[in-house]
């Protein structure tokens, strides 16, 4: 079983994020996270992080896979269960908010799509499209070197995988 769980919370067009002022990706835009903690499932652990650092209990919740990393340096491994949650496009939620994680706000699609924004987590404009538009689940690989994203590839995984 991985270790961690993210989310992308949706609002139409916008998808809330965290701005972290811890590791990993501190200073980045990312998205709704944390460890699971003994004894959860990676679905109740993501609601519980939902819960913790947005207040927010989503309307529904979608397995969407894994988001994987792994060091050619160091050879190590890491992943994270993966999901998008739908809210109402006129579910009030204001934003920017402080929390202890950092700052949540909402930004739109095409902002953290744009080629040239480097405040969002390296990976993220690589698998966003496919977990919000895919209904299939996959696992998105990213190899980096010394810090730096030097390969991606997906593949698809059964839903299965979450349990």
């Amino acid at each position: 079983m991985l270790a961690y769980t993210i989310c992308f919370i949706k609002r139409g067009n916008e998808i809330l994020l965290l701005n972290r002022e811890k590791s990993a990706w501190m200073g980045c835009w990312n998205g709704i996270g944390g460890k699971i903690e003994q004894g959860e499932s990676p679905r109740e652990s993501m609601l519980r992080e939902l819960e913790e650092e947005t207040g927010i209990a989503p309307l529904s919740l979608h397995f969407k896979g894994i988001i994987s990393w792994k060091s050619e340096m160091t050879g190590e491994y890491g992943g994270m269960y993966t999901y998008v949650a739908e809210l109402h496009e006129g579910y009030a939620y204001e934003t920017p908010f402080k929390t202890d994680e950092g700052i949540l706000d909402w930004k739109t699609i095409d902002w953290i799509m744009h080629p040239s924004n480097e405040g969002v987590a390296a990976n993220i404009p690589l698998f966003l499209p496919s977990i919000l538009e895919d209904p299939d689940c996959y696992e998105h690989c990213t190899i980096y070197k010394d810090d730096e994203l030097i390969a991606h590839y997906s593949h698809p995984i059964e839903t299965t995988v979450e349990e």
